[in-house]
C-alpha cells in the first residue's frame, strides 16, 4: 500500500514539474520566433526538405531537423525553464569562486545568469540558433545546463526535448505565423520559479499552403 502511494505520488510531481516547464519554454519559443520571423522561415525549410508536405512532423523525424533543436536549445539557454537549479548542500567546507562555504550551506545555482554570461557566450542576450549548429545535444562544462548536471539532473529532459520539438515543428510545419501587431513581441519575464512571460502570448496563424488536406 506505501509503495503504491509512493508511485502515484511520484507519477503526480513528474506530471506537474514537466507540464509547466515545457508549455512554458514552447511558449517562450514561440515568442521568439514570432520576433525572428527569417529563423521560422529557415525552420520551415529544414521541414519541407527533410518531411515533405505528404505528412506531418513525427516523433522519429526529429533527429534529421537539426535546425529544429537550435531553436530549443537557444530558448532553453535564454529562458531556462528552472532558472536556479535545485538547491544544493555542501557536505563538507570547501571554497568556491574565492569564497568559504562551510559544510552545511544550502547552495543554489544561477543558471540563468551563466547562459548569459558573456565570458562564454558571445552577444549573450542575441536569440541566435546558430551558435547551436553542430552542437545539438551540448554539454559543454557547466556553461549550459537547462536540465542541471550529473546525477541529479532532471530525468525528464529526454521527453521534454522531444515533445517540445514534436509540438513546435508541427506549429510551424503546418501554420504561417505573425505577430498581432507591427511592435515585437514583449519579453519581460514574469516571477515564479519556472521563468514565465510577464504578458501570455498572443499570436496569428494561418494554415500554410499545401498543408491544408493534412489539416483537414
Amino acid at each position: 500500500m506505501m509503495l503504491k502511494k509512493s508511485v502515484i505520488l511520484w507519477m503526480k510531481v513528474f506530471l506537474s514539474a514537466g507540464t509547466d516547464t515545457t508549455a512554458g519554454t514552447m511558449e517562450w519559443a514561440m515568442a521568439l520566433l514570432l520576433n525572428h520571423p527569417n529563423v521560422i522561415t529557415k525552420a520551415q525549410n529544414e521541414i519541407n526538405t527533410n518531411i515533405g508536405k505528404h505528412r506531418l512532423v513525427d516523433e522519429s523525424d526529429i533527429v534529421n531537423l537539426p535546425y529544429l533543436r537550435c531553436i530549443i536549445n537557444e530558448t532553453l539557454r535564454m529562458y531556462p525553464a528552472g532558472p536556479l537549479l535545485v538547491p544544493r548542500e555542501s557536505s563538507k567546507d570547501c571554497v568556491i569562486g574565492g569564497y568559504n562555504i562551510p559544510g552545511g550551506t544550502m547552495l543554489l545555482v544561477n543558471q540563468w545568469a551563466i547562459h548569459r554570461d558573456p565570458k562564454f557566450w558571445t552577444d549573450p542576450k542575441s536569440f541566435n540558433p546558430e551558435r547551436f549548429k553542430g552542437l545539438e545535444a551540448m554539454r559543454d562544462g557547466f556553461k549550459y545546463m537547462p536540465f542541471g548536471s550529473g546525477r541529479r539532473s532532471c530525468p525528464g529532459e529526454g521527453l521534454a526535448v522531444r515533445m517540445m520539438a514534436l509540438t513546435i515543428g508541427l506549429m510551424i510545419q503546418c501554420f504561417d505565423w505573425e505577430r498581432i501587431s507591427e511592435k515585437k513581441v514583449d519579453m519581460t519575464e514574469g516571477y515564479g520559479i519556472t521563468l514565465p512571460k510577464a504578458e501570455p502570448l498572443l499570436a496569428k496563424c494561418k494554415p500554410r499552403l499545401g498543408m491544408r488536406n493534412l489539416l483537414a
